[in-house]
């Protein structure tokens, strides 16, 4: 599975919003498996969106036919995109699906890591993160990807942000030692997404 992260800063957040409901003609596209999300908490302007493909092939075709026509509605609505693509590399919990309706927090975080640690991050977050996270009540589901750099994103979602702050707070840098993320880890970035229902398709 492909998944495309776009996040950008919005400047008309009207017509971005209208122009976001337009993608619900992303339905009828062949190997499109799901579309969400929201808001930055930290940064209000920020918006984040989440696109699931089954294929790299079936999103190149989708970038070549359908995709300029269904942008068109949110021209000149954001500025400073970023758009990176991921290939998807397992869950973390269990039978993640590109599903957006039961959740109404989304934890995103990217990872560079040296290259020479891109192993031992990966094993890591198999052994050490992804039992912590699973276990944790209110992580509902979520999954680990992969980019060349080599660049790591590790999404998860959340029932709400009381359960997320609670995980964070008791659990957090303990995992970090175990892990030895400092000695794996170049650049972390992340966010909190407050998703938006009217998004998703």
């Amino acid at each position: 599975m492909l998944v495309k992260w776009i996040r950008c800063t919005v400047v008309d957040r009207r017509g971005f919003e209208r122009g976001q409901r337009k993608w619900a003609g992303l339905l009828g596209e062949p190997g499109f498996r799901g579309q969400g999300g929201g808001w930055s908490r930290g940064r209000p302007s920020v918006a984040h969106v989440f696109t699931f493909w089954e294929s790299r092939a079936f999103y190149d075709s989708f970038m070549a036919r359908s995709h300029d026509r269904l942008a068109s509605g949110q021209s000149g609505t954001f500025k400073d995109v970023q758009v990176r693509l991921f290939d998807y590399r397992f869950d973390v919990k269990t039978g993640f699906e590109p599903r957006f309706t039961d959740s109404d927090l989304l934890r995103v975080a990217l990872c560079r890591v040296h290259e020479e640690r891109a192993e031992h991050f990966t094993l890591m977050q198999e052994k050490v993160w992804n039992p912590a996270m699973a276990g944790s009540p209110g992580m509902i589901r979520g999954f680990f990807a992969e980019a060349p750099g080599p660049e790591f994103m590790v999404l998860s979602m959340w029932r709400s942000e009381a359960e997320h702050g609670k995980y964070r707070t008791e659990r957090v840098e303990r995992l970090a030692l175990r892990a030895q993320i400092e000695a794996d880890i170049a650049s972390l970035t992340g966010d909190i997404v407050e998703l938006e229902s009217t998004w998703t398709v």
